[in-house]
């Protein structure tokens, strides 16, 4: 009889023993899929998620002033920025300039030139296949201009009205001031998707 106690014993301390082990391994999953589905969210709003608004009109019609947009940090980890990229920087890199964003004319290693309100790329006139305006002021592309392997020329859609690579304090944007590619608009309501 007093085996049987001690065998009973035995057996239900081995149960308890395993009951915990389970209860255990179950909490310690579900802080797993937690903890991954933190990291999942945090890397989807840190790489797609960021907020940028729009100062000023200069990317009108495309963008007005105050729109916020939402900012792709990861696809030129990926590929390279493209003409007719709308794309987001701090001109000469400078960490407390509000954001810029603009539209890539230029890429790295081409010529650029303005003559009669056109934009010249290697000689060649580019086909703008977006609302611009004509462009009075030349800043100081007056001359061709070569650009970087590392540098990229932007311009405005609203060309009287922006602060671009025409303008000295902005300048040609190094590949490396580029936070990322503008491609959601979020507020307000009336311009909500993407942008074009």
């Amino acid at each position: 009889m007093r085996k049987k106690r001690l065998n009973f014993r035995k057996k239900r301390k081995h149960r308890k023993k395993h009951i915990r082990m389970e209860q255990i391994t179950r909490i310690g999953m579900w802080i797993f899929k937690i903890a991954v589905v933190c990291l999942l969210a945090f890397v989807s709003v840190w790489y797609f998620g960021q907020k940028v608004s729009t100062v000023g009109d200069s990317m009108k019609p495309v963008l007005q002033n105050g729109d916020v947009v939402l900012v792709n940090r990861i696809v030129y980890n990926a590929s390279r920025p493209k003409r007719g990229d709308i794309i987001v920087f701090k001109p000469k890199g400078n960490e407390n300039s509000h954001y810029y964003i603009k539209r890539i004319i230029g890429l790295p290693g081409e010529t650029v030139e303005i003559i009669e309100n056109h934009v010249y790329i290697n000689g060649e006139k580019l086909k703008e296949d977006y609302k611009t305006t004509d462009i009075n002021d030349v800043g100081i592309v007056s001359e061709k201009m070569q650009l970087a392997s590392d540098e990229y020329f932007v311009l405005g859609d609203d060309r009287e009205n922006s602060e671009d690579s025409r303008n000295a304090d902005v300048g040609n944007v190094k590949r490396s001031y580029i936070y990322g590619k503008a491609w959601f608009v979020v507020s307000p309501k009336k311009d909500f998707g993407f942008v074009r």
